[in-house]
């Protein structure tokens, strides 16, 4: 039988990793909605409401793909996702392209043309997340982007479940 004074480190290492856990998802809650508040500024700039502003990201972020790939990988209406793609395409951020076999398929792509704009809107954050990378190692960094990738994956996944 292990004596009182051997679980104590083993409860209190539970309960520091519990309100580690706890500090992690209060923070990740708090860099979602800086990020939305980002978003609604650079939405706000270049004309483009927050949910467009998204399916935008998605697309320049995963390539070209079909009206109905990013309807699923938004986790919208088809219907939604049609007027978005209207809104984006008469204001020049994406263009349709109708496939040549199958003039029926078609791809959304974001124009590379507009990215500037984009850029230059988040060159303050992406400036002090250079900063921020610049104190943790090569080890550290690999560790933070194999969680976040994690953690993206997971909210895939439960956008997924509820959609």
């Amino acid at each position: 039988m292990k004596s009182k004074s051997n679980r104590a480190p083993s409860a209190d290492a539970a309960r520091g990793r519990r309100r580690a856990a706890s500090e992690i998802k209060r923070n990740l809650r708090e860099l979602n909605n800086q990020v939305a508040l980002l978003n609604n500024q650079v939405g706000a700039r270049v004309d483009l409401r927050p949910l467009d502003l998204d399916c935008l990201d998605v697309v320049a972020i995963h390539g070209p793909m079909s009206p109905s790939d990013l309807a699923r990988r938004a986790g919208l209406h088809p219907a939604t996702i049609t007027g978005i793609l209207d809104r984006l395409e008469k204001s020049g951020w994406i263009a349709r392209d109708r496939d040549e076999a199958d003039r029926r398929a078609v791809k959304v792509r974001a124009l590379p043309e507009r990215a500037g704009e984009l850029f230059q809107l988040y060159s303050g954050m992406n400036g002090a997340m250079d900063e921020i990378f610049a104190d943790y190692d090569d080890a550290q960094l690999a560790t933070l982007a194999d969680f976040l990738g994690r953690a993206a994956a997971a909210g895939r996944t439960a956008t997924d479940e509820l959609a």
